[in-house]
């Protein structure tokens, strides 16, 4: 049915437009992925030298997680107007409380007798940070990266709303032509596009996941 109404020549007469709200999709998530990821990991290792602070930070990012993103949206709107700033400030704030999670679990989770040998070598605890327990929380660190970018590439279609959507431009001005073969195009072009951009995000951080973890890959062979 929704085929019927497909229109193939809308699709090839605005291929440049379709690359470019592609590109600003995947340059938003990746802006808001980058920049919470870093908040993130400063929040992360900040629970991990004072334990009390875990509580307080992930019932923040908590409650950041549970605001309906069109309602954090429009509070933002009077302070940073329509613009890509107001559109990362709320994508950014959706990804912290996985990564903060992710992170803290991950290198929770190396084994204590690691550490023990790594100190037992000399290792400082900055060093026992950057050359034990990142290498081994890496897995359970992008895996947080992973659920962040894609949930972030579905949130970026709301961002339409202020000017800011990559592929919910799309999905948005076909909503105002519905029951139009133009207007059914252009939202199925949005719906499709945004899921491909999600798998190959997500296929491309597993590859990046097995290309720094060789070791983990070894493992499962065994």
């Amino acid at each position: 049915m929704i085929l019927a109404f497909f229109s193939w020549e809308w699709v090839f007469d605005h291929l440049d437009d379709i690359w470019d709200r592609t590109m600003e999709h995947l340059l938003l998530t990746v802006i808001a992925v980058f920049f919470g990821f870093l908040i993130s990991f400063g929040l992360s290792i900040t629970v991990l030298r004072n334990r009390r602070l875990f509580a307080p930070i992930t019932a923040f990012t908590g409650v950041l997680y549970t605001i309906p993103s069109l309602a954090l949206f429009a509070l933002l709107v009077p302070i940073t107007g329509l613009s890509v700033l107001t559109a990362e400030i709320g994508l950014i704030s959706y990804t912290l409380l996985i990564l903060v999670r992710n992170t803290v679990a991950g290198i929770d989770g190396v084994p204590m007798p690691v550490l023990e040998a790594a100190a037992g070598m000399g290792y400082t605890r900055r060093q026992l940070l950057w050359r034990v327990q990142l290498p081994l929380a890496l897995p359970v660190i992008i895996a947080g990266v992973r659920i962040a970018a894609v949930t972030t590439i579905g949130l970026v279609t709301v961002t339409a709303l202020i000017g800011q959507g990559g592929l919910g431009f799309f999905i948005l001005r076909g909503l105002s032509l519905l029951f139009s073969p133009v207007g059914t195009t252009q939202i199925v072009v949005g719906v499709v596009l945004s899921v491909v951009l999600a798998l190959v995000v997500d296929l491309a951080l597993v590859g990046t996941q097995r290309a720094l973890t060789p070791w983990a890959k070894a493992k499962e062979a065994v």
